[in-house]
């Protein structure tokens, strides 16, 4: 039944939808080169697809679509304050590409998109144009991979490389590309800058086998960063978020070990912790996609728009997780997030 089920799915990208006005954009044209054996379908906007009614989030996983779109309106946001500033007074985050191809039971994508589709604005150019006005009144910090992992896409769409150049020649510009991936040939064609950072999130083995479905498990991850410190990249570690159980903190301390058994953590930029914590209009949703999922269905605590795991136990966790970091790392390299 089970390999009835997988047959009957579409790869990945075997369908790309093509906004009529950015057709010719030479972003898209690079993109579409990699695609030669894909279905290419005009279409005026991408929400016609992304935003119809009646989706199913949990079945277009299996087989997402690729929407090539161009951006318009806000391009740069200020950071929310679920997020982390690192310390940073100018803390933008921006969306080139809406959605992942990872698949974490715990992701907010979930509960903000109704598609599991992955959107991809090609018009870069007008992200950058927006950058420098900012840039001409204060220096940024910006977040660009929070809403998808460019990393684990870049062999598609080539955006991080395009990324980073833009970031290497503007100095009070600093740019944070968050991922989960493993893709050691994303890292062989980047250059590294003191302002590029590359902030790996990870996860326990038990975490990731039971609820970040596609991603790489934690021993690959270690490996890519270790390629990355080698090349000379800045790198952040995120143990974020980190997810309730029984056995949470024995778990945690041994993916601790194990991460600094294999890379070195003088050479860490810095590291982030944080318990999950979602918005009440994102779980809602997300619970009438997994009905059966222990991570979304927990009974967390409610207040100011957020649910979490209540101020006691979200303190506990991140305090004891801290005395197990602060083995490895300086204090003042640690960012927490209850």
């Amino acid at each position: 039944m089970k390999s009835l089920e997988k047959a009957s799915y579409n790869a990945a990208f075997s369908h790309i939808y093509v906004e009529k006005e950015i057709i010719d954009h030479p972003n898209t044209i690079e993109i579409l080169s990699r695609f030669p054996k894909a279905v290419k379908i005009e279409i005026s906007r991408y929400n016609e697809i992304f935003s119809r009614s009646n989706q199913s989030f949990i079945i277009q996983k299996k087989s997402p679509a690729l929407i090539l779109a161009k951006k318009y309106g806000k391009f740069l946001f200020e950071g929310a304050p679920v997020c982390q500033d690192f310390g940073n007074e100018h803390f933008y985050y921006t969306t080139c590409v809406m959605n992942c191809i990872y698949d974490c039971e715990y992701c907010f994508l979930q509960g903000m998109y109704d598609s599991a589709n992955i959107v991809v604005f090609v018009n870069l150019e007008d992200y950058f144009a927006e950058i420098e006005k900012l840039l001409a009144i204060h220096p940024m910090y910006l977040s660009i991979s929070y809403d998808t992992d460019l990393l684990s896409l870049e062999q598609k769409l080539g955006f991080a490389q395009k990324w980073c150049r833009f970031t290497k020649a503007h100095s009070d510009l600093t740019i944070e590309i968050r991922t989960k991936s493993a893709n050691n040939k994303a890292i062989e064609v980047l250059t590294p800058s003191k302002n590029i950072i590359l902030a790996w999130t990870l996860s326990s083995e038990t975490v990731q086998e039971a609820y970040e479905h596609k991603t790489p498990p934690l021993m690959q991850r270690l490996s890519c960063i270790k390629k990355a410190l080698e090349k000379g990249f800045q790198v952040r570690i995120c143990f974020d978020p980190i997810l309730y159980s029984k056995d949470w903190l024995s778990s945690f301390e041994e993916m601790v070990e194990k991460t600094f058994t294999e890379i070195p953590a003088t050479k860490i930029h810095d590291a982030s912790i944080g318990v999950f914590r979602i918005s009440r209009d994102y779980l809602k949703r997300m619970r009438k996609n997994r009905t059966d999922s222990v991570i979304v269905h927990y009974p967390y605590e409610y207040d100011n728009g957020v649910y979490h795991y209540g101020s006691h136990l979200s303190h506990l966790m991140t305090s004891s997780a801290c005395d197990i970091l602060k083995k490895y790392i300086p204090d003042e390299k640690i960012f927490v997030w209850n």
